[in-house]
């Protein structure tokens, strides 16, 4: 091969690359920074919400019959435009930093099978299916298209917070569920041998009964099936404040795990840029490192900038 066409294949290859860059940058969650990739997510996002209220308006019949051509215009627009990132996020994997492997095979089926990438194939696989004549039910497919609600977790942390805060606190969220589990079985078990015998259509069996145990549990009940006896409306009574102490109690774990979890990504935030200030300049990579963090926290930039110029200005103080 010639001296030329050598110089031509690398500067192809060379723009290729820095274009798949530029595409991971944009799909990358620690690209903050960036007005392109702030504005197309921001597109992707609002596109995601129309598509959340298209597919709840399709289910109603009037709105579906005189709007029809319109939605299934929208539908194809989406799906061309979903199909677009998820190909361009496959492409991109290899330069995108939320995703790590050795190769560039690796990297690309590190991002289709984790939780985002799957979800952004699950998005695109019904209407997929319809347009190819393969799909089944109408309904069955456009309750699988509401998956596309799960993208937004590209934008937001509060899948990824959840997870973590209960995976912290996991011990003590275990303990409550054993709490409320017990709770369900004796509630179910006393109810059925008190009511049964007056009531054997509402109370037939304690499997049938744990409906009742589960909603008095956790709610206040529906009263479409409820005690009629003394001993029944005691245990009745019982129930709901196990349930309402139960309820309490998880909502105390989780809320515990979440406020652990902003404590620790806090002090990461101040650790990155107390870091970052130590030689008084703040590389690319340390940038985004904190730029990744004040994300997930909600700090605002201006906030940011504050508390490196204070992280520098205390080094100097030093």
């Amino acid at each position: 091969m010639s001296e030329k066409k050598l110089s031509q294949q690398y500067k192809s290859n060379n723009t290729l690359g820095n274009l798949r860059k530029i595409t991971g940058d944009i799909f990358s969650k620690s690209s903050g920074a960036s007005k392109l990739s702030a504005g197309i997510n921001k597109l992707l996002f609002a596109l995601i919400l129309l598509n959340l209220v298209a597919i709840v308006f399709e289910s109603v019949e009037s709105v579906n019959e005189d709007y029809e051509l319109i939605l299934y215009r929208f539908e194809l627009f989406s799906v061309a435009i979903f199909s677009l990132e998820y190909l361009l996020r496959v492409w991109s994997a290899p330069d995108n930093s939320d995703f790590v492997g050795k190769s560039t095979f690796q990297r690309r089926l590190n991002y289709a099978t984790s939780f985002t990438g799957l979800i952004d194939f699950i998005a695109i696989l019904p209407s997929l299916l319809q347009m190819f004549g393969l799909g089944g039910d109408l309904r069955v497919l456009r309750v699988l298209r509401m998956a596309r609600l799960l993208k937004l977790s590209h934008y937001t942390t509060a899948l990824e917070d959840l997870a973590s805060a209960i995976y912290s606190e996991r011990r003590a969220f275990l303990a409550a569920l054993y709490i409320i589990l017990i709770a369900l079985f004796m509630s179910s078990s006393l109810i059925y041998l008190v009511e049964n015998e007056v009531q054997p259509e509402a109370f037939p069996s304690i499997p049938e009964t744990m409906w009742w145990s589960i909603i008095t549990l956790t709610t206040v009940g529906y009263g479409d099936v409820s005690p009629i006896t003394g001993y029944g409306k005691l245990i009745g009574a019982a129930t709901a404040m196990v349930g309402v102490c139960s309820v309490a109690l998880l909502t105390g774990i989780v809320g515990a795990g979440f406020s652990k979890q902003m404590s620790k990504q806090s002090e990461d935030l101040h650790r990155a840029t107390s870091k970052a200030a130590a030689d008084g300049i703040i590389t690319e990579e340390e940038l985004n490192e904190i730029v990744e963090v004040s994300e997930k926290l909600g700090v605002s930039p201006e906030r940011v900038q504050e508390l490196i110029s204070e992280s520098i200005k205390n080094r100097k103080d030093q």
